[in-house]
């Protein structure tokens, strides 16, 4: 079985890097295995820093998750890019929206900070040719050239993850947009049929470029898209049973002050979830308590 080797933690997040990630460079010696070694050390070294933003990037993610209380299990890097395994989504489109869009920000963060590395580079016509980065240059050259090159990299990753295909990141901004007039499920029924186009694309796409990763992402988006719509549509289809169960007689007086729909939580997928959360089908408030519906009373969502 494969498994993953732990990196260490950072800001109390376990890292792992998973045994398939070799393939990455044994790929790239194999391809490169004609090049100079200085040209090849190039390519190693560049590998290494663009996965170090890939890890910047998730810890975004895991960050701003958890402002929102929600802890991230641990990270861990794959070929195809690193994994941020929270312990659960928020099903508020506002709090998704700020997590989706924090991993893209690190990545522009560091693009915005090498861009005058960039414009040097421009000026002085090194570029970003790793060939260029061999024992006739000094060592100035190689630096300038080796940050272009992760200036980028991660430009590629910032409109790459911004793509709508849906679980990557740009496909959550675009199920959390959707989400606010639309609600959570019918938002993410169409993030995911729009993923699924677009993993064509990427298919096809992967094809032209010759770029196997992509073709592996394009799997990963038809394979995990789905698979979180059909968790989401048992977890509505488990709370519309549960609050047609639990419903009361409409002149039932209300027993507990009710919140405001701003202040109820809507995390009842958590098993320890004690609170209110709002049915919008039935129109009633459902109380839960360890996870478990208790009670429903009538009341107002809005």
């Amino acid at each position: 079985m494969l498994r993953s080797l732990k990196l260490g933690s950072a800001f109390g997040i376990p890292l792992y890097v998973h045994s398939t990630f070799l393939l990455l460079p044994a790929w790239l010696l194999f391809s490169q295995h004609r090049a100079g070694s200085a040209t090849l050390l190039f390519s190693l070294l560049l590998l290494i820093t663009v996965f170090a933003c890939v890890v910047l990037h998730e810890l975004g993610h895991a960050l701003v998750a958890r402002v929102f209380g929600i802890s991230t299990r641990d990270i861990t890097l794959y070929p195809i890019g690193g994994v941020a395994r929270l312990e659960r989504m928020s099903e508020r489109p506002t709090e998704e929206l700020c997590i989706a869009l924090a991993g893209p920000a690190v990545n522009l963060v560091i693009v915005l900070l090498l861009s005058p590395v960039v414009l040097l580079s421009l000026l002085t016509g090194w570029g970003t040719d790793p060939a260029l980065w061999g024992p006739g240059q000094g060592p100035l050259h190689w630096v300038v050239t080796f940050l272009a090159a992760v200036w980028f990299c991660n430009g590629i990753l910032v409109l790459f993850n911004l793509i709508p295909a849906f679980p990557m990141d740009g496909g959550r901004v675009l199920r959390a947009l959707l989400a606010l007039r639309l609600g959570q499920l019918r938002a993410t029924e169409i993030a995911a049929s729009v993923g699924l186009v677009m993993a064509v694309l990427i298919a096809v796409l992967s094809f032209v470029l010759e770029a196997p990763m992509m073709l592996l992402i394009a799997l990963f988006v038809c394979f995990v898209g789905p698979q979180e719509l059909f968790a989401l549509r048992q977890r509505e289809a488990q709370r519309r049973a549960a609050s047609e169960a639990l419903v009361v007689p409409m002149g039932e007086p209300v027993l507990v002050p009710v919140p405001s729909s701003d202040e109820a939580p809507v995390s009842s997928r958590d098993p320890h979830f004690s609170g209110f959360t709002w049915d919008g089908e039935y129109h009633v408030w459902v109380k839960w308590q360890d996870g478990q519906p208790v009670a429903a009373y009538w009341g107002q969502g809005d």
